[in-house]
């Protein structure tokens, strides 16, 4: 009995790879951080919101991070939600 082979990526596949995943990670934890502190700026000093209430603001920076994921979808690249070229 004969095992399968097993078929790896070359090493230049995934050296890409890594380039692409770690370029897209930095995209999406600096974006979040910039849309999070701007959500907090905007709404918690015009209406003097409590802490509990500035916690709630997590919901703005998901749905900015959302409409930003979405509107990579109309970049070439049609399955990363990355705004970065070549991801």
């Amino acid at each position: 009995m004969t095992t399968p082979p097993i078929h790896l990526p070359d090493a230049q596949t995934v050296v890409k790879t890594g380039t692409a995943y770690a370029r897209d990670l930095a995209e999406r934890v600096v974006s979040t951080g910039l849309q999070a502190g701007l959500g907090a700026v905007v709404v918690t000093r015009p209406f003097d919101l409590s802490m509990w209430e500035a916690a709630g603001l997590a919901g703005i920076a998901a749905s900015l991070s959302l409409v930003k994921g979405l509107a990579a979808r109309l970049r070439d690249v049609k399955n990363s939600a990355s705004l970065s070229k070549g991801v």
